[in-house]
């Protein structure tokens, strides 16, 4: 088991990495004046140059996408429901999402940039609980029709 948490860490490092230039492009299209912004610009004012920002960014995410694929052995786990497997896994990423969000600048540093980071991640949890709810209901279904027969 440990091993196959190093590993999904590891492979979380460059999908973490690839999804933040993802995001920054996405952005940077959305603000659509030309540039492309690499980090928050309230980032590069905290550490005083772009280069700075980008590598605390590229740091902090390093670890922080080690830590979502390293935490991704928790849906294999047999011994918890599909309830507890996914309350576990929010509140373990919420824990370090918080975090990163703030210290990063994703969010407005605000009470209503806290309001809306956790109301965003409350629905994309609930979203994703109840898609694989019904996948594996779907499932479930499946393998009873084909023992019926």
């Amino acid at each position: 088991m440990k091993k196959k948490i190093l590993l999904r860490a590891l492979m979380g490092i460059p999908i973490g990495i690839t999804i933040c230039f993802l995001l920054s492009l996405n952005a940077s299209s959305l603000i659509d004046d030309g540039t492309f912004y690499t980090v928050a610009p309230s980032l590069i004012e905290a550490y005083g140059s772009e280069l700075n920002a980008v590598y605390v960014q590229t740091l902090v995410v390093i670890l922080y996408s080690a830590m979502w694929g390293a935490i991704s052995v928790i849906w294999e786990c047999e011994r918890l429901n599909l309830l507890k497997q996914t309350l576990l896994h929010f509140i373990i990423c919420t824990s370090a999402t918080f975090p990163v969000a703030y210290f990063l600048h994703w969010m407005e540093r605000s009470l209503m940039g806290v309001v809306g980071y956790f109301s965003i991640f409350v629905f994309i949890y609930f979203a994703t609980w109840f898609i694989q709810y019904l996948s594996m209901r779907r499932n479930i279904k499946r393998l009873n029709e084909s023992l019926r027969k």
